[in-house]
């Protein structure tokens, strides 16, 4: 049945990080990952009777530091307390995490969006420990059968939770991705969703537009990627429209995504907070946080992301965009600014850094601070560019040379004779024979066909194998062309 009722999203999310500290969060089993399956857990991980937790400093400074990042209030104190939850990844039967007194509430987070600033509230930022991780074997609904690897377990993690101030799947995907450059500007989290490091679940409603009052959510979970973040709630805004449109009603429930599919499916009923039956976590006295320690985290930051971009447009006179790709992550920011800092022509360098770095990395799956190409040499490499030793095309095949073999461009030029070729004398030989062999389109350009002279200039380019100096190629042609009499005869 068929209705002309326009709705809106609601969307929030819970955002997941692990932080990045050498030891979980209550033992001193190591936080590392890829090591072998439960080759990293203790009595403290696997909850054994007898065992008491003991609190990571170093857990709680990553959290101040992110709080204050964000713009929380960072609470005098705050408490641990048990949520109690009966999966097979948790062998203690509860998780250590915060409920009603949490370490910072009231932040927001600030960003560009289809040219407009959106402005997402934090209702909350606390801590817990991780879980363990099942591993499926069969398909990804209907496992044969489950192993558990409790390595993960203990892991500390911290948990952002936003208003439900997210409107579509490109808002929401945006605010993962600003908070995501945050979290690894701070250097608390590196952020890799493909290891399950930052994790992100979403409670999406529709309603009416126009109205105030929420529709009933459904939380989203196994999204491991922005596209996959912003596909599944697409998907699942688009199938709770169809379950209204069609007279049905909006269970409370948990789904996952199947990205293969392209689809959510149900998991189980949505749990409320008095079904995990929270309690003051017995082991652990409440924590207090001293001003002392809120200004030492705030001492600590570095320049964020917003700051940043807003710098290099300008400092650098960047547009928007670049400034925005380039201060995607700290270290690449940081490579950006030392290559300028030796080739002062920030436009040019960001062209380099964008296209072919950013090109050659993303496609092999690799972050910048595997570059085979450190910032001074991709900076001597322009410099080669800029004063004409070496054409634009010859540049290219310069740097992927550079990339391969991690040579120095001057080494590269002088080995393969590279060089470009500036010598008037010689450009003019070149250019001769050039007009010889071609006399229709010199005929065409004499006719008015303007275009022949990209044929010419390409035929000259080609002839000195791409070491001539295309400016000054231009320029012999140009002269000749427009110049009395006929072309030099002979050529073949």
């Amino acid at each position: 049945m068929g209705t002309t009722t326009t709705y809106e999203a609601v969307i929030g999310l819970e955002v997941h990080a692990q932080l990045l500290t050498r030891s979980k969060i209550f033992c001193g089993c190591s936080a590392s990952f890829g090591s072998q399956p439960n080759s990293q857990a203790c009595p403290v991980c696997l909850g054994m009777p007898g065992v008491l937790p003991v609190l990571n400093k170093r857990v709680v400074e990553f959290a101040i530091k992110t709080a204050v990042a964000l713009g929380c209030e960072i609470a005098e104190w705050c408490r641990f307390a048990r949520k109690n939850y009966f999966y097979p990844d948790m062998p203690k039967n509860y998780q250590i995490s915060q409920y009603e007194l949490p370490l910072a509430r009231k932040g927001a987070l600030e960003f560009p969006v289809n040219g407009l600033t959106k402005r997402v509230r934090i209702h909350r930022l606390h801590l817990e420990e991780d879980v363990g991780k099942l591993l499926h074997a069969g398909t990804f609904q209907a496992a044969d059968y489950s192993l558990v690897d409790f390595n993960r377990s203990g892991v500390p993690l911290m948990e952002i939770v936003s208003e439900p101030d997210i409107r579509s799947p490109e808002e929401a995907a945006e605010y993962l991705r600003q908070l995501r450059a945050i979290l690894v500007y701070l250097e608390v989290c590196d952020g890799d969703m493909e290891e399950g490091s930052l994790r992100c679940d979403a409670n999406v409603s529709v309603r009416p537009a126009g109205t105030e009052e929420l529709g009933v959510k459904a939380e989203v979970k196994n999204m491991n990627s922005f596209k996959h973040v912003q596909k599944a709630l697409a998907y699942e805004i688009q199938r709770q429209v169809r379950v209204l449109e069609e007279g049905g009603r909006i269970v409370q429930e948990t789904r996952l995504w199947d990205a293969d599919q392209e689809l959510t499916f149900p998991m189980r009923s949505k749990e409320y907070a008095h079904d995990y039956r929270y309690f003051p976590e017995p082991d652990l006295v409440p924590l207090t946080i001293s001003k002392e320690w809120i200004d030492e985290g705030r001492t600590t930051l570095p320049e964020l992301p917003r700051e940043r971009r807003a710098r290099f447009v300008q400092q650098y006179s960047l547009p928007h965009y670049d400034a925005a790709v380039l201060t995607a992550s700290r270290s690449l920011a940081t490579y950006y600014e030392a290559v300028v800092k030796t080739f002062p022509e920030p436009k040019t360098a960001s062209n380099w850094v964008m296209v072919e770095l950013l090109g050659q990395l993303n496609k092999e799956g690799r972050q910048i601070a595997e570059s085979p190409i450190p910032p001074a040499e991709l900076a001597a490499l322009l410099t080669l560019l800029q004063r004409g030793t070496i054409s634009g095309k010859i540049a290219k095949a310069v740097f992927e040379e550079m990339y391969r073999t991690g040579k120095h461009a001057e080494i590269i030029v002088k080995e393969q004779g590279l060089t470009q070729i500036s010598d008037q004398d010689e450009l003019l030989r070149i250019v001769e024979a050039v007009l010889a062999q071609h006399p229709g389109p010199v005929a065409d350009y004499r006719k008015g066909k303007v275009q022949s002279l990209t044929f010419l200039v390409g035929a000259v380019m080609k002839a000195s194998r791409g070491k001539a100096n295309p400016k000054a190629v231009n320029e012999l042609l140009r002269a000749r062309l427009e110049g009395e009499g006929e072309p030099p005869k002979g050529g073949g």
